[in-house]
């Protein structure tokens, strides 16, 4: 799969206009989805919020696997300016707490009797709308299963005085890595239409049966596991009425059930990307990184030495 690009236009308004006030912002509220913290993690925020101070909100905590969602909360919490809570929105008391830990970032706006001011960020369907109408106590900001609901700037105050300025849902202009390509679009942050549905399949069911296969053998009620990931798509057509005419499986029904089931939770607590998986494609892209920086020189070493060469030789010519 090459790089996704989808960055609508209200999107890229939206990144301006974030840019613009964020010298304003005291905090930023970043709402992530926790069974993909980092491919749900818009690179753009690091960008633009430049040291405030940040709150890593590891939403839908309730879908994801406890034990790896604790050791992303441990890896946030150990950057500086970054405070990280696993959460889902039966926590009320965790939810109304936010406010007061804002305000606890930034001692020295809140002890001088000063507005407190915070910026709520997050891609497409990770909850930011509803985690906003949970800190309001009451339904303001418009909720929805389709990617980028939300499409302009709102500002609210919260009982607590605090200022809290809602953002779009934005994307990044490409998304790079492919395993984040693919992990959106299975979560369903990217639409539908952005890969092709039945890709999107395989790449979950192979996920699925290198790190989860108990909960696929208790979901399907497999005897035994397929060995490929379109062998499990085909099982599953099988269990669940995708039998065509003449024994073919349908394809895109299997796609469609598994990543439904693996978007609403019935497969169990799941988790897509790892801390140590991350820890070793980061180092990839820095050694990667001082590679062609290596080049860089070195291209520009032997273009200096040229042009002195040819200097030097008009010189004699001379």
């Amino acid at each position: 799969m090459s790089t996704i690009n989808w960055f609508p236009g209200h999107m890229h308004k939206a990144r301006k206009e974030i840019a613009q006030v964020m010298d304003e912002i005291d905090v930023v509220i970043e709402v992530l989805d926790a069974r993909l913290p980092v491919s749900s993690e818009n690179p753009m925020v690091s960008q633009l919020r430049k040291g405030t101070p940040v709150i890593k909100l590891l939403n839908k905590s309730d879908l994801a696997d406890p034990a790896r969602t604790q050791e992303w909360v441990d890896f946030y919490n150990s950057l500086p300016d970054t405070q990280a809570l696993m959460i889902d929105y039966s926590q009320k008391k965790l939810i109304s707490s936010i406010p007061d830990l804002c305000n606890k970032l930034v001692p020295s706006r809140s002890n001088n009797g000063r507005q407190v001011r915070a910026m709520i960020m997050g891609i497409p369907n990770v909850g930011k709308s509803t985690m906003i109408n949970a800190l309001l106590g009451k339904k303001i900001a418009k909720v929805g299963n389709e990617p980028a609901v939300t499409k302009g700037q709102k500002r609210f105050t919260l009982r607590n005085g605090m200022a809290l300025s809602d953002t779009p849902g934005m994307l990044w202009p490409k998304i790079e890595d492919v395993d984040s390509g693919y992990r959106l679009a299975a979560s369903g942050a990217i639409k539908n239409t952005a890969i092709e549905f039945e890709d999107v399949a395989l790449y979950a069911a192979d996920f699925l049966l290198r790190d989860y296969p108990q909960l696929l053998l208790d979901r399907y009620k497999l005897k035994q596991l397929p060995e490929r990931a379109d062998l499990l798509l085909e099982a599953i057509g099988r269990k669940r009425g995708g039998l065509r005419p003449g024994g073919v499986i349908d394809m895109h029904k299997a796609s469609e059930i598994l990543l439904n089931e693996l978007r609403g939770g019935q497969l169990g607590q799941i988790t897509y990307e790892s801390v140590g998986e991350w820890l070793d494609k980061w180092e990839q892209q820095r050694l990667e990184a001082e590679r062609l920086e290596l080049e860089r020189e070195e291209q520009e070493r032997l273009e200096a030495e040229s042009q002195s060469d040819r200097s030097a030789h008009r010189n004699k010519g001379n």
